[in-house]
């Protein structure tokens, strides 16, 4: 080895490795983990990321000293000195590899294994996607559009769809499970950070993909078996918290609305929706007028056979026509009144 090839290569290295690491470090690469299965995931990311620091050093140091020190002379194309190879160095560094990524390979099925283990008694929770909306159904059988976690639980997610793929995700909890119709998909979470953190779609499903939001809120164990207990109880008009009712109103019509994700596409005041993916709700009457039709029947028709009319301006085979299926006949019924005396120019 020439003269001062060793401290040029460990100071190469060195330096690639501080640069390296601060940029892995000082950036928020990852959101803060609220969960200890999300905790785990960020182990095994550093992890592999220091493994992966140390050997992007030893190649930076390598290849920047050979470029400093070896270099041929300008205009020097005689050939080099025929080499056969190096049998030590070529054992080298094929063990290390092998033996690093053998070592994320264990440590990630470790991981894997522990996010991957529910208990002998976690809270199940059933996970409903559609478009464009989330729907958290609670083993005492009361169902909401927000997700409600105690704190240091063991939850099991019993995730499916009603229509298309749909992939639930909390980027705190950062681990994602497909939602797929017919089929039941299961995800383990453990929230140990109090807070109110978002659930997203991350698999496209629609023009409301964008929009299909929720959000996951853990509480202490005293006020998550208080909300438990009295948060899903039917209010005085008989709103089910399934979007069904017992006794009609315009608090059951506003339920089923928000519940089926009506709100990801269509404006309407009175539920403060903004979507902008379907026509504008407000304006039902001037359109049951264009289509020939009876404000009621023509709202209920644009439920169960969405294509049957569509607004100028608009695409057909949008909107899912699924509802049929999905509403029961008196569901449909309280959101067809809904919708109707909701209009803006509704007389």
């Amino acid at each position: 080895m020439r003269r001062g090839t060793l401290p040029l290569l460990l100071g190469i290295g060195i330096v690639s490795a501080v640069i390296t690491a601060a940029v892995a470090y000082l950036i928020p690469w990852l959101p803060s983990p609220a969960s200890r299965e999300a905790g785990r995931i960020v182990f095994v990311y550093w992890f592999a990321e220091w493994i992966s620091i140390v050997v992007f050093a030893a190649v930076c140091a390598v290849l920047g000293t050979a470029i400093i020190k070896f270099r041929v002379k300008p205009d020097d194309l005689s050939d080099g000195p025929p080499i056969h190879g190096h049998t030590t160095l070529e054992v080298v560094w094929t063990a290390i590899p092998f033996v690093l990524v053998t070592a994320i390979t264990i440590v990630s099925a470790i991981v894997l294994a522990k996010n991957g283990d529910a208990g002998p008694n976690p809270l199940k929770i059933k996970v409903t996607g559609q478009q464009f909306a989330w729907e958290f159904t609670y083993p005492n059988g009361k169902t909401y559009t927000t997700l409600h976690l105690p704190v240091d639980q063991k939850v099991q997610l019993a995730i499916t769809s009603k229509d298309v793929i749909h992939s639930f995700w909390v980027p705190q909890m950062m681990q994602k499970q497909d939602a797929v119709p017919g089929q039941i998909n299961t995800l383990v979470i453990t929230p140990d950070k109090l807070g109110v953190y978002p659930v997203i779609c991350t698999e496209l499903c629609g023009l409301g993909h964008a929009l299909m939001r929720s959000e996951a809120i853990v509480t202490n164990t005293a006020q998550y078996a208080s909300w438990y207990k009295t948060g899903g109880a039917p209010p005085a008009t008989g709103v089910s918290t399934t979007g069904g009712s017992t006794a009609g109103g315009a608090d059951a019509g506003l339920s089923i609305f928000n519940a089926n994700g009506c709100a990801a596409c269509h404006t309407l005041a009175a539920a403060k929706a903004t979507g902008a993916v379907g026509p504008s709700l407000d304006e039902l009457k001037a359109e049951a007028a264009r289509a020939g039709e009876p404000l009621d029947a023509f709202i209920k028709d644009s439920i169960v056979d969405p294509d049957k009319y569509v607004e100028k301006t608009y695409q057909p085979n949008v909107m899912p026509a699924t509802y049929k299926d999905t509403l029961s006949s008196d569901q449909l019924d309280q959101l067809v009144q809904y919708l109707a005396t909701s209009s803006k120019d509704a007389n």
